[in-house]
This record gives C-alpha cells, sequence and structure tokens, in this order.
C-alpha cells in the first residue's frame, strides 16, 4: 500500500511542473491563448487560381484548429490574428530530356503570412513560406492542378501551424 503512495506522489510531483497556464497538445504546440482570427489569403500571385485562396486558407485553418483547440473568431481582439498573402504560384521546368523537351515541370506556390501573438509579442511573425511539388511535362497542368495544390497546401499549413505554435 506504501508502493502505491510513493508512485502517486512521485507522478503528481512529475506532472506539477505542467500544471501552468500553458495548454499542450499532442502535436507539441504550446497554446496560451484562447481565441484566433485567421483571415482569408489574398491573392496576390502573377497567375491567380480563382479556388486556391479560400482552398489554402481552409488548409490553415483546419490545421491549426483542429491541433489546438482555440476559438475561430471574427472580433479585433483574438488572442492571436493570422492574415497573409499568396506571392507565387507558377510552373517552371526542373528537368529537360533534350534541348526543347521537358520531362518534369514543378508548381510552386509561396504564401506571406503575418502572425501576431498578443499575448506575446517576441513569437510575432512575418514570414514567406515556400513550397514546390513536380510532375511529368506530359501531363497537363489542369489534370494534376488539385492534387498539387492539395499536396502543396498541406505542407504549407504544417510549415505555419509549426512556426507559430510549435517554434520550430
Amino acid at each position: 500500500m506504501r508502493g502505491v503512495y510513493y508512485i502517486s506522489v512521485l507522478l503528481f510531483l512529475l506532472l506539477l511542473p505542467l500544471a501552468g497556464c500553458k495548454v499542450y497538445s499532442f502535436s507539441g504546440a504550446t497554446i496560451e491563448g484562447k481565441t484566433i482570427n485567421i483571415h482569408q489569403l489574398e491573392n496576390k500571385a502573377r497567375n491567380v487560381v480563382p479556388s486556391l485562396s479560400a482552398t489554402l486558407t481552409e488548409k490553415i485553418r483546419r490545421r491549426i484548429l483542429s491541433q489546438t483547440g482555440l476559438k475561430p473568431v471574427t472580433s479585433d481582439e483574438p488572442d492571436y490574428d493570422i492574415t497573409g498573402k499568396i506571392t507565387t504560384y507558377e510552373v517552371t521546368v526542373t528537368a529537360a530530356t533534350g534541348v526543347q523537351n521537358a520531362s518534369k515541370n514543378r508548381l510552386t506556390i509561396a504564401v506571406e503570412v503575418k502572425f501576431v501573438n498578443k499575448l506575446n509579442e517576441k513569437a510575432d511573425f512575418t514570414q514567406t513560406f515556400t513550397r514546390f511539388s513536380d510532375f511529368n511535362a506530359s501531363q497537363i497542368l489542369q489534370s494534376v492542378e488539385a492534387a498539387l495544390i492539395e499536396d502543396i497546401g498541406n505542407q504549407i499549413a504544417d510549415d505555419i501551424f509549426n512556426k507559430a505554435f510549435v517554434n520550430w
């Protein structure tokens, strides 16, 4: 019986430092606040895909809300505020099979994000997150575009989440 008591006390002492006012999640995120405002991304890229802004904004929103438990708000006083713009959406040749034949193309998307942490100004940042995905040059962009945007969008959402809440 004394063994159970000692184990309980030891467990209590080990968990005591985690009892502060921060919330820790299984993703490694440290969340001090309760609310977040994630604004719709502006599309400032030279090549504009009409649905890209909504798609990327929703990916970022889902990633953050599913991992943090924050409440989304549209007020002027959230604990966290995310604004941003899509700055790049371009296709380039990455590999060639001959002088004039491309074998691989690359879709690159860049998003500039401003993150404001009203509880800790030192955590504020403005950063551009750039990701890409390659596809065969024999494929028409429109036939693979949705899958490429899905892949790149997930990577960018992860990068933004990690920078804002995991401090990687």
